[in-house]
């Protein structure tokens, strides 16, 4: 029965139900590992690149026109050689460069954008390094039939039917004008089909975004589920940050006895030892060239103040009991201070017994 109930108490300590520390968010976003949602990325990039579109097509028409009027009139009546080829080569590369140019442009914004509205400023390389494990079959396997391969199909399938359906309402709603294409000229029949192409790629594109968002909220969720901690991995971190409780008792512990001994060492060196009698004991010392009151040595209660008086009666330091005045020292005064000035005149006079008895001892 000890058994069973000491493997349930194992099951459970390394069952992984608490909240990620911020250490563990710290170094799972080192790692590369945030809540991400690739679909984000996707219709802000697309809606980036139409967006373009729809402000330069105009200029990109003409630039395109340009290139083929360049290209099949001007061009063809030189003479062809290999050099006059590869310069006409470099030519239309150039123009084509600086047509979608800005359309690339957008894309890469888009993506910036995109990645520093889910995660912020972040860069690490871990995420792209090879790793060895992921080239394992039975893993490999494990991630195909999940939960998550599950979801991954649901959302793709969802996509496939929401941008399918818009763009079939927008071809539907733009049927008669699709039907008229033949009857048009050429520039007619161009600015049509950019405008319809524009159209359904913004539709499509918002219609994205806004699913976007429930994906990012599952893989929010998904994230704080991954990262997770038993409440024996919450131990061991505090023990790897704080340190391990009994070892810290430990060392304070050993601080103690070591200002303790500093502090017993000190007390041969006192004028006088004002005690309560039991339960208090102060050791005090009055040196002019160091200043105009005197210093607390060493102080304690019950065991520490029996010790400081046996260590005072063993190097011949006078005792006083004055009971009001070390319970006050006490409360009042620390190690290495002077004594608060309201306590001078009493010391004072505690002091000068003291003086007259080693005088009459000499």
């Amino acid at each position: 029965m000890a058994t069973m109930l000491k493997l349930n108490l194992q099951f459970f300590a390394g069952e992984k139900t608490e909240k990620a520390t911020p250490k563990k968010r710290q170094d799972s976003r080192k790692k590369g590992q945030v809540a991400k949602s690739s679909d984000v990325n996707t219709a802000i990039v697309l809606l980036a690149v139409f967006l373009c579109l729809l402000a330069i097509g105009p200029w990109m028409k003409n630039g395109v026109l340009a290139l083929f009027v360049q290209s099949f009139q001007t061009n063809m009546l030189e003479e062809v050689t290999p050099d006059k080829i590869h310069l006409i080569f470099i030519d239309i590369l150039l123009e084509l460069i600086w047509i979608v140019g800005p359309i690339m442009l957008a894309a890469i914004i888009g993506a910036l954008v995109a990645n520093f509205l889910q995660v912020g400023p972040l860069f690490s390389t871990e995420a792209i390094q090879m790793k060895l494990n992921k080239l394992d079959p039975i893993q490999g396997f494990k991630r195909i039939y999940s939960v998550r391969a599950i979801v991954e199909f649901v959302k793709s399938m969802l996509k496939i039917v929401v941008v399918g359906v818009i763009t079939f309402a927008i071809l539907w709603f733009s049927l008669d004008e699709v039907l008229i294409l033949s009857q048009k000229n050429i520039h007619e029949a161009l600015s049509f089909l950019g405008s319809l192409t524009i159209r359904m790629g913004l539709f499509a594109g918002g219609a994205l975004l806004f699913l976007s968002v429930f994906d990012y909220l599952y893989q929010k969720y998904d994230f704080e589920k991954n990262i997770r901690m038993s409440k024996h991995d919450v131990k061991d971190e505090y023990k790897k940050t704080e340190g391990d409780p009994l070892i810290k008792s430990k060392i304070k512990q050993k601080q103690r006895e070591m200002a303790m001994q500093r502090m017993m060492q000190d007390v041969p060196n006192a004028d006088v030892v004002i005690t309560n009698p039991t339960h208090y004991a102060i050791a005090l010392k009055y040196d002019e060239s160091k200043g105009d009151a005197p210093i607390v040595l060493a102080k304690g209660v019950d065991y520490v103040a029996k010790k400081i008086k046996e260590k005072a009666a063993e190097h011949q330091v006078v005792t006083i009991e004055n009971k009001p005045l070390a319970r006050s020292l006490y409360s009042q005064a620390e190690i290495g201070d002077a004594i608060p000035e309201e306590f001078f005149g009493a010391v004072a006079e505690i002091l000068a017994y003291v003086y007259r008895l080693k005088n009459e001892v000499k």
